[in-house]
């Protein structure tokens, strides 16, 4: 959700506004003198082929979870808003690289900031919602196919793309440095209090993941053990079954952590006269985990298999065997 890096330090950002500073750090300086023309940066090219990649992937997931009657449960339902959120981001690196090269607007840019902030912002805050219902998926495995249970999941999604939305509003509603350089963080035009509630906000919901996953964990682990007992011994089916349960909870913890954790802490540590190299180097790899949900959390799903058979086949083959599977599959 702090990768709000739209504009970073080329110095294109705006009309009016030229890049200075010296030993590789650039920064916004007010000029009357007309822009000269963008240096095409090779870390501006890969933020926008990262974001096609991410848009390309998460339109998918998107088409097929609207296609596909089927796929309504709140399951589905938390998987799609994490692809909408995925797939806005990608196009807003998109925009950014377009906006930042051909239209120099201070206004553009600005909405631009505030488009990737609430992108990855509810990104992040989509997947703390697939996290809490896959949590309560085991915790409370009987009652957890009750109304009760959509609207809960309703209200998380409502609650994470309102403050995902109010996250994108504060650098376009002024909370930004574009007439106070002083004020400025690694990650222009966002001030230093801006990043470090987006940091801060961050640590929070990866705590709280980090938590929930250690409690699933056990569950997995105490409900093999259970059925241990009645069956007087672990099968070697249930050993294998929850040793990769335990490791994919790893993997996507794993992946989410390697993912934002650098840019994150970055945010936090990091000056903006340090070259704008370290705020791309941190950056780059955080956009990648909008690339890796949809692998994770759609395409190994079985009953989306199912559906991108019938929407690129028109039909679907009956021998084909697809077992369905619940939100408490990890």
């Amino acid at each position: 959700m702090e990768a709000a890096a739209a504009l970073n330090e080329s110095g294109a950002a705006a009309p009016g506004l030229t890049a200075g500073g010296g030993s590789g750090n650039t920064s916004l300086e007010l000029s009357s003198r007309p822009p000269a023309p963008a240096v095409l940066n090779p870390w501006d090219v890969m933020l926008c082929v990262s974001g096609t990649a991410i848009a390309c992937e998460n339109a998918l997931v998107v088409a097929i979870i609207c296609y596909s009657p089927t796929l309504r449960s709140p399951m589905f339902v938390l998987v799609g808003s994490l692809a909408t959120a995925d797939l806005l981001a990608g196009l807003g690196l998109i925009l950014n690289f377009v906006f930042q090269y051909v239209i120099h607007s201070e206004t553009v840019s600005l909405l631009t900031v505030g488009f990737l902030v609430a992108s990855f912002a509810a990104s992040v805050s989509s997947l703390l919602a697939i996290t809490v219902d896959r949590y309560l998926s085991l915790y409370n495995a009987l009652t957890y196919y009750s109304e009760r249970t959509v609207l809960c999941i309703h209200t998380m999604l409502a609650g994470a793309w309102g403050v995902s939305l109010c996250l994108g509003l504060l650098p376009v509603l002024g909370w930004n440095c574009l007439h106070d350089h002083a004020a400025c963080s690694v990650v222009r035009p966002l001030t230093k209090s801006n990043v470090t509630l987006l940091s801060t906000s961050f640590f929070l919901i990866f705590l709280i993941m980090l938590h929930l996953y250690v409690e699933i964990c056990k569950i997995v682990c105490r409900h093999a053990h259970q059925i241990a007992l009645q069956q007087h011994f672990l099968t070697a089916s249930h050993y294998v079954a929850t040793k990769k349960g335990v490791s994919t909870l790893a993997i996507i913890l794993g992946t989410f952590g390697a993912s934002w954790l650098p840019f994150a802490i970055y945010c936090v540590v990091g000056d903006p006269d340090y070259p704008s190299v370290y705020t791309y180097a941190t950056l780059l790899p955080a956009t990648y985990n909008s690339m890796i949900n949809p692998i994770i959390y759609a395409y190994r799903n079985q009953e989306i298999q199912r559906s991108m058979w019938v929407l690129f086949c028109g039909c679907f083959q009956a021998k084909v065997s697809f077992r369905s599977r619940s939100p408490s599959d990890v």
